[in-house]
């Protein structure tokens, strides 16, 4: 009998290798994920410790922007006085209020940098300055002319007190700019390049200028102390040149030479009283005192403020407030070396029209 052979059913093979190909797939994947995930978390640090900058700015705290500064120098914040403790509270009041958001970032992760840029909203000092400017030469011109001396400490604290009360009573003008910011990674850490004239103008509130142009103005001020030995520096004008009158007219005032009168002062001696019209062409209540800067000079030298023996209307007019529109004769004094002439010479106080002065040559006998 035939032996039959049972036909079974051929075994499938294991295909080798699969499980592995698998393996190998996922940890790819897993690895490229990983990659994408760390690309992403260090492009996200320079934004993140730029906050941190930001929020040193905010809080007035300058070892946090020291040491988020590559350059770690806040010396440009000295030039604008932030760093003087006798602002500091104004300071810190103006930058409370800033807020920001990060737009935009550029990141390079092999050369490790990036640029930020953070559109920032902060407080706009030009209203704050210009009523501090107004109340600030009002309280200085009347201090100078009762015979007060104030130190420059003294000085400061005045200023510093006049910026508290006006930021505190003003409602706040904001406005918006948007600043880039290189950063570096150094030792690890993300840090900003250097501190920049944008952010300086942000946390000084503009008042950078507003130094500037107070020290324009008690230098203008100050000019009427000047020695006989300064008769040649250019500040003096020539005489022989001074023609016209001290006739003087922009958007803020118009002034109008009246007339002048040889009296005496309280100590008996001899001064120079001038008369002019003064018209207010501004927006708000002003005064001559704030707005004109009248500077008399003889033999070559500026004359010294006097007060007069006798009362006169017209000296109290110099320093009176007038609302917009209204004229008012106004009177200012100048002690007298003899009775040679006298050139008058009057500008802007402030020092904004720059382009416009007036001069007149008085013959006093």
């Amino acid at each position: 009998m035939e032996e039959k052979q049972l036909n079974t059913p051929p075994v499938p093979k294991k295909k080798k290798g699969k499980a592995g190909r698998i393996l190998l797939l996922l940890i790819l994947i897993l690895a490229i994920a990983a990659g994408v995930g760390y690309y992403f978390y260090e492009r996200s640090q320079p934004a993140k410790e730029l906050e941190k900058y930001l929020t040193g700015i905010q809080n007035l705290d300058f070892g946090t922007m020291e040491n988020m500064l590559q350059s770690a120098d806040l010396s440009a914040l000295d030039n604008a006085d932030v760093r003087n403790a006798t602002y500091e509270s104004f300071f810190k009041s103006i930058n409370a209020k800033m807020t920001w958001k990060i737009t935009r970032t550029r990141f390079s992760f092999q050369d490790g940098t990036a640029e930020v840029t953070a559109r920032i909203r902060y407080v706009d000092g030009s209203d704050i300055y210009r009523e501090t400017v107004t109340e600030f030469l009002r309280q200085i011109v009347s201090s100078a002319f009762s015979g007060e001396s104030l130190t420059e400490q003294e000085t400061q604290n005045k200023l510093a007190s006049i910026l508290n009360e006006k930021a505190a009573n003003l409602e706040d003008k904001f406005s918006e700019t948007d600043i880039l910011y290189p950063m570096i990674k150094v030792n690890g850490q993300w840090k900003v390049t250097s501190l920049d004239e944008e952010t300086v103008k942000i946390m000084s509130a503009n008042f950078k200028s507003v130094e500037d142009e107070i020290s324009q103005t008690l230098a203008a001020s100050d000019s009427s102390a000047a020695p006989a030995s300064d008769a040649a520096d250019s500040s003096s004008p020539d005489s022989s040149a001074a023609t016209g009158t001290i006739d003087l007219s922009n958007e803020r005032f118009s002034i109008h030479y009246t007339r002048n009168i040889v009296s005496t002062d309280f100590g008996g001696e001899p001064c120079l009283l001038v008369y002019y019209d003064y018209t207010n062409n501004g927006e708000s209540a002003s005064s001559a005192m704030v707005d004109v800067n009248l500077t008399a000079y003889q033999n070559g030298s500026s004359l010294e403020a006097a007060i007069p023996a006798s009362s006169d209307d017209a000296i109290d007019a110099f320093m009176k407030e007038i609302q917009p529109g209204e004229t008012v004769n106004v009177c200012q004094a100048f002690s007298l070396q003899d009775m040679s002439p006298v050139t008058l010479q009057a500008t802007d106080a402030f020092g904004l029209d720059t382009g416009s002065t007036a001069s007149q040559t008085l013959n006093l006998q």
